[in-house]
């Protein structure tokens, strides 16, 4: 199984971070259009994209202010059984954010996918440092 990593700064507290990927209301100002879920242990999100795209993760792991992790539960076949997650750890000039989506196939979908979430992941940042937000019809 392979994983997708990126590891970059948000000029930001981990607590502003940490709130941006596990509170509902704010995940969809940079990935999906809806979601609902809460940040505790075994909780299920829901992200949806659109009918087609209609998944559910649960929280496998969390640490507030530190550590965000969700296995995928009902997705696409390449993206179920896959766990996506954060870890946060505070620099001199921000927030060290790395993220990492394990349990991948090596195939075309982890490949395109880690390009995705190198634009979503870049839009994170715009949205907490700049208050930038990407329409969803506009998100890769």
């Amino acid at each position: 199984m392979h994983t997708i990593y990126h590891d970059f700064i948000i000029k930001a507290s981990c607590e502003e971070i940490f709130t941006a990927v596990s509170q509902p209301h704010e995940l969809i100002n940079w990935w999906p259009k809806k979601c609902s879920g809460e940040p505790k242990i075994d909780a299920a999100y829901n992200f949806y994209f659109s009918d087609e795209y209609d998944w559910y993760g649960l929280v496998s792991e969390i640490e507030v202010n530190d550590r965000f992790v969700i296995k995928m539960t009902v997705a696409d076949e390449d993206w179920t059984g896959t766990s996506f997650g954060f870890n946060l750890k505070e620099v001199n000039n921000g927030t060290l954010v790395s993220f990492h989506h394990a349990g991948w196939s090596n195939n075309a979908h982890f490949r395109r996918s880690s390009y995705c979430w190198a634009l979503l992941l870049n839009g994170l940042k715009n949205y907490i440092e700049k208050a930038v937000i990407i329409p969803f019809e506009k998100r890769n």
